[in-house]
């Protein structure tokens, strides 16, 4: 088979943007540029990569597959790209990092002193929910992916790198805020506002309340919210209390309208991880932030 790097990075558009017009776009190219980029690459491998159906794009397994194996040959180019310009005495390539939502907290302060030593990396910054970040980890779509509840069924290459207390928030000047050692059956009546089911926080919170080994526990969740600003707000409005990430909170939380409850068992002892599929090769300057992330310290990989 003969084909060209750009011919699977239209591919990769393609599945990326789920459009040839998306793929075009992307590409700075014209749509008919990109479908025929698509068709010499479907003649060449002999096999459909893709179909319409409803106006949508479906990729065939055949795509699925070479897209995978575009995705890894664009990793080596990148990989190479960059250990040249090392051997030149540049640090120069892109960076991308997918974390969840909390992480954007703190990750901007990693990436900032990360970016002064390599002013001339591009860097890609993906935030989203932890299923989003899941599925780009499933894929392959980037560098390094940040969360605090690494998938179990995903081969991991997995790096614990600072703590991530959550903790029980409830409205300034609420009945419990002085109260001390505040036993968890207590806020059994209370109602709960949560992060959504899937969500790092929302695991962590079970599975602590699951470890309890108590049945007095069956704290009422009332609401659930997609982002840590809208659960914030709603405890600061008297709606419920909440347990969020101290990093979701300013350093004085009643800023916020919010306080930290004193409550047994918390703040819940969770962590911040960043990972990577086991088995992935790392570029120099992925290897650089991990480094940054991890203060050079290595852990065996996890196998999922």
């Amino acid at each position: 088979m003969n084909f060209t790097l750009r011919q699977l990075r239209c591919l990769l558009a393609l599945a990326s943007e789920g459009s040839v017009g998306g793929a075009a776009r992307v590409l700075h190219v014209t749509q008919p540029t990109a479908s025929m980029q698509l068709k010499d690459l479907a003649e060449q491998v002999g096999l459909p990569l893709y179909e319409v159906v409803s106006r949508r794009v479906h990729l065939t397994e055949t795509g699925q597959q070479l897209v995978q194996t575009a995705r890894a040959m664009e990793d080596l180019w990148e990989n190479f790209q960059q250990q040249v310009a090392a051997q030149k005495g540049m640090k120069r390539g892109s960076l991308k990092v997918a974390v969840v939502s909390t992480a954007k907290y703190f990750i901007p302060r990693l990436l900032g002193s990360f970016c002064r030593e390599y002013p001339e990396v591009e860097l890609a910054l993906q935030v989203q929910n932890r299923d989003g970040v899941v599925h780009r980890l499933e894929n392959n779509l980037d560098d390094l992916y940040i969360m605090s509840q690494p998938p179990a069924h995903v081969p991991l290459h997995d790096f614990v790198f600072m703590k991530n207390p959550l903790v029980v928030i409830a409205p300034v000047g609420h009945p419990l805020a002085s109260r001390r050692k505040i036993r968890p059956e207590r806020l059994n009546s209370e109602r709960f506002i949560l992060r959504e089911p899937g969500s790092g926080t929302r695991m962590a919170v079970q599975a602590h309340l699951q470890g309890l080994h108590t049945q007095q526990v069956q704290w009422q969740v009332k609401l659930e919210l997609g982002n840590n600003e809208a659960i914030r707000e709603s405890v600061a409005a008297g709606l419920g209390l909440a347990v969020l990430s101290r990093y979701a909170l300013p350093i004085d939380p009643e800023d916020a309208g919010v306080c930290m409850l004193n409550v047994q068992g918390f703040p819940i002892d969770s962590h911040w991880h960043v990972v990577f599929p086991r088995g992935k090769q790392l570029s120099p300057l992925a290897q650089a932030f991990l480094n940054i992330l991890t203060g050079g310290r290595s852990e065996s990989p996890r196998t999922g």
